[in-house]
Formats: C-alpha cells, sequence, structure tokens
C-alpha cells in the first residue's frame, strides 16, 4: 500500500475516532483535565524553587547537577503520572463504549484509580528514561543530542499501546514496555501512518481557526482576539488529544481481537507499513 492510500485509511479512522468522541462529549474532559493538571504542576514547581531561592530569580540557577536532574526527574514523574492517568480513564471509557456499556467520567476516574500501582511504576520507568536521555543529551556534543533525538522518537514509537498494555495486562513497566513493542512490531510495523492523517486534520483546523481570531484581534479588539484564541487552542488541544487516544483505545482492543463495530480490520491494518 502506498503512502497516499495509508492517508486515505488514516483519514478514515481519524474521523471514526472523531465520531465516536462526538457521541461522547463528555470524554474532552479527561485532555482539559490533563491540561490543567499540568499547568499546576508547573506552576507549584516554579514556586517551590522560587522559594528555596528566596523569590529572588538570580539565586534560581545552581551548579549541582544531582539536586538539577532530582529537579527534572521529580518534573518528568509527576508529569508522566498525570498525562497516564488521564489517558488511563480516557481508554477505559472508549472501551466501556466500544462494549455497549454507558459511558460516564466517573468511571473512567474510578478505573484510573483502581491501577494507581502500576500508573506510578510506570511514572518511575519513564521519567528515569527521560532523565538518563536528558543526561546523556547535555553532556555529549551533536552526535549525542542525535542520539538521543533518535531514540526518543523510538521511544514514542515502541510506548504506543503502553497505556491499555498497564491498563488491562498484569505486567510491570519494563515487561509493558517489552508487550507495547511486541505488538508494534509484530502486528503493525514501525511505521504510523495515521500520524500524516490527524496531522493534516488539525493543521487544517488550526488554519481555519486562526483565521477568525486574527481578524477579531485586528479590527474588534485585540484583547478579546487573544481570549477567543486561548479558547480556541484549548478546545483544538483537547478535541485532538481525545480523539488521538480514543484511536490508540480502539486499535489495541483490535490488535487483541477485540474487534468492535466502529473499526473495519483492513483498513486498521493497512494503516502501518508491515514489517518485512
Amino acid at each position: 500500500m502506498n503512502f497516499f492510500d495509508r492517508l486515505s485509511s488514516g483519514w478514515t479512522i481519524s474521523m471514526n475516532s472523531f465520531s465516536i468522541l462526538k457521541k461522547n462529549k463528555q470524554l474532552i474532559i479527561f485532555p482539559i483535565l490533563s491540561g490543567i493538571s499540568l499547568v499546576l504542576t508547573a506552576g507549584v514547581f516554579i514556586l517551590g524553587i522560587l522559594a528555596v531561592a528566596g523569590w529572588n530569580v538570580e539565586y534560581i540557577k545552581t551548579d549541582n547537577r544531582v539536586i538539577n536532574y532530582a529537579l527534572l526527574f521529580g518534573f518528568y514523574f509527576i508529569n508522566y503520572f498525570i498525562v497516564v492517568f488521564f489517558n488511563m480513564a480516557l481508554i477505559h471509557c472508549s472501551k466501556l463504549y466500544f462494549d455497549g456499556e454507558e459511558v460516564t467520567v466517573s468511571k473512567g476516574l474510578q478505573f484510573s484509580a483502581s491501577r494507581i500501582d502500576v500508573i506510578l511504576s510506570w511514572a518511575v520507568f519513564a521519567a528515569t528514561v527521560g532523565t538518563i536521555l536528558k543526561i546523556i543529551q547535555e553532556n555529549t556534543g551533536t552526535i549525542g543530542k542525535i542520539v538521543t533525538g533518535l531514540l526518543g522518537f523510538v521511544w514514542g514509537i515502541t510506548t504506543f499501546f503502553v497505556v491499555p498494555v498497564i491498563a488491562y495486562e498484569n505486567l510491570g513497566p519494563v515487561d509493558a514496555f517489552n508487550r507495547s513493542a511486541e505488538l508494534m512490531r509484530n502486528k503493525w510495523g514501525e511505521s504510523l501512518g495515521a500520524t500524516f492523517s490527524v496531522g493534516l486534520v488539525q493543521m487544517v483546523v488550526v488554519i481555519l481557526a486562526a483565521i477568525p481570531v486574527c481578524l477579531i484581534a485586528a479590527y474588534v479588539n485585540m484583547f478579546a482576539g487573544i481570549f477567543i484564541g486561548i479558547m480556541a487552542g484549548v478546545t483544538i488541544f483537547a478535541v485532538f488529544s481525545a480523539a488521538q487516544t480514543i484511536f490508540i483505545s480502539s486499535v489495541y482492543n483490535n490488535v487483541t481481537g477485540n474487534i468492535d463495530e466502529h473499526f473495519n480490520q483492513q483498513i486498521i491494518d493497512s494503516l502501518f507499513t508491515a514489517k518485512k
């Protein structure tokens, strides 16, 4: 299957994901809660560092690498925990919908809370990997930065199925990573054709939203334009993030043999370049 065929299939799958989100609009709350939590976390970290520095920006910088990397690990850990917690809640709600059960935000949150131990374990593992990559990046030359960039890309591909794996399979973080990589390698290969279609849709939506926002800011009121732009940005982020997570949930269910009525097996298989 050539590039344009995969793009067409990716478009179909993406539209089905948006269709499911349209039928379950409450699911958009998960990426919003995740985003708010991440912003609050960043704020707490910044305020904490400022407080330790006596609220003097000039004293914030420290040459103690152990402290710097410990803070970085903590920041990564909290961020991974937040993202996985809400993504798992959304994935569970998606599964409830696929199974024909009632979908509620509380059910998703309760499920993630019941899996808090595996989420914590994965957050520690992912934060450790992220910190190691950052250390390598900062202490090597250009080649090291290229290598860590490639490793980061591979990490993103191989952890594609991690959230549903730790949600529904009784595996530790290392085994979950290997299981996710195995699913990707054996069933789908290494190229995600959906990236093109989702990126294309998102680009079109951003352009269409930016035009009226710029016009309002230029000819009506600058502050009104900025406010509307922020609201539009938050909405676009929430919608596409939710749709992407629904996509992952559906593909995982498909890969593990739990095929639902909303996605066609042949279309999903054609999304990815088979590994040769």
